[in-house]
């Protein structure tokens, strides 16, 4: 079950090509994306300090996490994201739809 809320978070996609969809998520206090999963592994950079709730159908857990703080999820973990803070936050979510078509730059 996700969270009960009635505030959804506002998706803009910024880019969405057969590479990598960049979205940007922005989300009032208490406002949720509801239940989904994502279909290609995925990395959250925070745009401001925020505290993220992540149900993931049995359990809630709760991650405070600082302005350009980032993590990776990989595909098909269903689950539903609130903002457990006071303020509004955003963050840019970029999914890669195709991991072998990016560019990997040598070490220096």
């Amino acid at each position: 079950m996700a969270f009960a809320c009635t505030i959804p978070a506002t998706p803009t996609v910024r880019q969405d090509d057969a590479t990598v969809r960049i979205t940007r998520w922005d989300f009032p206090p208490g406002a949720v994306t509801g239940w989904h999963e994502h279909g290609w592994p995925y990395f959250v950079v925070m745009l401001m300090d925020g505290i993220l709730r992540v149900h993931d159908g049995r359990s809630v857990s709760e991650t405070a996490l600082a302005a350009g703080q980032a993590y990776m999820r990989p595909a098909g973990i269903r689950h539903d994201v609130m903002n457990g803070s006071d303020h509004a936050i955003a963050f840019i979510e970029i999914e890669v739809k195709r991991p072998d078509a990016l560019v990997t730059l040598p070490a220096a």
